[in-house]
């Protein structure tokens, strides 16, 4: 971005910096500074692709939107039951196998930080809030972004596709954004960007990592999210020092197959925690509200007619119901 090429130095530097950034917020706790640094980069990224969408080519970008949505659930299927058995496996091995393992590996952190701050919520929000939204965003992410890049491309204002081979991704970001200015002010947005999703990520994992440190403490001791934090600074230091993520691609796949049956066996769990649920919880929202305001206010008779007619056992009379007004007069 700078021109200050590929040293090394400046790299570690940098992360030097975002380690300090994370671990004063994950130190600062979810409800403070994860949580303020979340709501940062999901205005910022807004500001990011709406310029892009009005200023860019809007209805290039609607029609990649579509057509891609399209092709992404025509091929889902058979991509994923692809195993490279007539050519291609080099490519399954290095990208769909590496990163699956990556995410099932990854899991346990994401979890565990996704029940912290989902606790309280209901199914329905969870799968909708953490799956069918993130999933719609990211369409409409990709879709700008690359909308714009391929825009340049074809148009031919620039080769993205070379500086891409020469300069890696990173490059081709700084490119595409230099065509729709003013580029100084996307450029730098870009960059607040990076650094915002590097610090939530990873401020999110120090903070699952002291919990587990402490057998699932909601609120883990500060020293301990601060020496989680500084150990994953110095290990992205050491990797980036040894030659990147290459390393890391084969115990990763390694260690996320045998961590496959541990998710199973949590899916096994799941359905019997929920199996043991009190019927209540399975009823929408406003008759479980009636059901409970019936059982905890009404006469002890009354208490036998609501859960009957849903098919449940008559639930017992609390200790301090009043007696029915027949029984009065």
């Amino acid at each position: 971005m700078f021109g200050s090429g590929n040293s090394k130095w400046i790299t570690v530097a940098v992360i030097a910096v975002l380690t300090s950034c994370f671990v004063a917020s994950a130190v600062s706790g979810v409800e403070k500074g994860v949580q303020f640094l979340s709501n940062a980069n999901a205005m910022a990224a807004v500001v990011l692709v709406f310029f892009l969408f009005v200023v860019g080519p809007t209805v290039f970008i609607m029609s990649t939107f579509t057509e891609s949505l399209g092709g992404y659930l025509t091929h889902l299927p058979a991509m994923s039951f692809r195993t490279g058995a007539f050519g291609g496996d080099a490519f399954i091995s290095g990208w769909t196998i590496f990163y699956w393992a990556w995410w099932v590996s990854w899991t346990p952190f994401v979890g565990m930080f996704i029940a912290r701050i989902s606790k309280g919520r209901t199914i329905r929000q969870f799968v909708v809030y953490v799956i069918a939204v993130p999933s719609l965003v990211s369409f409409v992410w990709f879709s700008i972004m690359a909308g714009s890049a391929f825009d340049v491309q074809l148009s031919g204002a620039t080769d993205t596709g070379a500086v891409l081979a020469d300069e890696g991704t990173e490059g081709a970001l700084f490119t595409m954004l230099r065509e729709y200015p003013p580029a100084s002010i996307t450029v730098v947005l870009a960059v607040f960007l990076i650094a915002i999703f590097f610090i939530t990520g990873a401020d999110s994992a120090s903070i699952v990592m002291g919990m587990l440190s402490q057998h699932g403490e909601e609120v883990p001791m500060r020293w301990l999210v601060v020496f989680w934090g500084v150990a994953r600074g110095a290990v992205a230091s050491i990797l980036l020092w040894s030659g990147g993520l290459g390393a890391l691609q084969t115990p990763v796949i390694i260690v996320a197959g045998p961590f496959m049956l541990i998710i199973v066996a949590m899916c096994v769990s799941l359905m019997k925690s929920l199996r043991a649920e009190p019927y209540e919880s399975t009823l929408p929202t406003r008759v479980r509200r009636a059901v409970l305001h019936a059982q905890k206010y009404d006469p002890a008779e009354h208490q036998t007619v609501v859960p009957a007619t849903l098919g449940a056992e008559p639930a017992p009379a609390p200790e301090d119901a009043q007696p029915p007004i027949d029984s009065l007069s």
